[in-house]
């Protein structure tokens, strides 16, 4: 049975997942900071990292240490300090929690122990490298960090090598230059790319070009943090042969007229009409 409770309203405790800066922290919001303000606790993915964060911008709140090692006892904290009434935020180094970052195991011992969760949205750095890339946006898929052993990692772009919609990666820049080499071989060295690097930040960088091209870089000039934009694979289709379209006429013309022989091989094979007419003319006809 679905219990509806609008987040926002109703006694049900509630998590927030604040999304910080990637780079600028002039795009911390607003609204972000004063709920900050309001919070009892704030659980991260690093203390030091979040401690000076939220100390530039006047906040001096409890921290409770929620990383990649430690999630699951954490959560169980978190839950705990829920039950009693405090107001939580969850907010990881940099973007949307849960996104190649901790946070996802937390949200979902909270739904389970019947807390809602509500974000703070904000930056994010996998959509804005793939706005500012200038390859296609209407459909992308998000995949995140390749598998860090050379084997699996080519394995896993086998897999999405003939996927048709602009694929992102994240990467590590102590991989970058395997990781673009795997790419070039893999997916096809005139695959077109946009390697995003240091967003926000003063040393930003779009460099666009094939997967050769990026692959050809010296990695010694890739650092900082890293979203490669890969351009879906566009299937070709192969054009039939007048011998291919004359062997399906003589096919359907076995039990068809000549005219209902053109028209469904026409339509069956998404061939112009005209074109199977032609061949009908040269090839069946006599």
């Amino acid at each position: 049975m679905i219990i509806r409770e609008l987040n926002y309203e109703g006694k049900k405790p509630l998590l927030y997942l604040a999304c910080t800066p990637i780079g600028n922290l002039g795009e911390m919001t607003p609204r972000a900071i004063e709920t900050l303000k309001t919070m009892d606790a704030i659980a991260c993915e690093d203390t030091r990292n979040s401690g000076l964060f939220l100390t530039r911008f006047g906040l001096d709140k409890p921290l409770i240490s929620c990383h990649e090692h430690n999630e699951e006892t954490a959560s169980e904290k978190i839950v705990a300090l829920l039950k009693e009434g405090k107001k939580i935020a969850y907010m990881s180094d940099a973007g949307y929690p849960s996104v190649s970052d901790p946070g996802g195991r937390l949200v979902a011992r909270c739904l389970k122990e019947g807390f809602k969760v509500a974000v703070l949205n904000g930056p994010s750095a996998s959509l804005c490298a793939l706005v500012g890339s200038g390859l296609k946006t209407d459909h992308f898929f998000f995949y995140g960090f390749l598998d860090s052993k050379p084997s699996a990692r080519k394995k896993e772009l086998a897999v999405l090598k003939d996927f048709g919609d602009t694929i992102i990666f994240y990467e590590a820049p102590h991989r970058i230059g395997e990781t673009l080499k795997n790419l070039s071989e893999i997916f096809g060295s005139e695959r077109k790319a946009c390697l995003c690097r240091e967003l926000t930040k003063i040393h930003e960088e779009y460099i666009r070009g094939t997967l050769s091209e990026l692959a050809a870089l010296d990695p010694a000039t890739l650092i900082g943090e890293i979203v490669i934009i890969v351009e879906g694979h566009e299937k070709k289709e192969i054009e039939p042969t007048e011998e291919t379209i004359a062997a399906l006429l003589k096919e359907k013309t076995k039990s068809l007229s000549s005219k209902e022989a053109i028209s469904e091989v026409s339509k069956e094979n998404a061939i112009p009409k005209n074109r199977v007419y032609e061949v009908y003319l040269r090839k069946i006809k006599k």
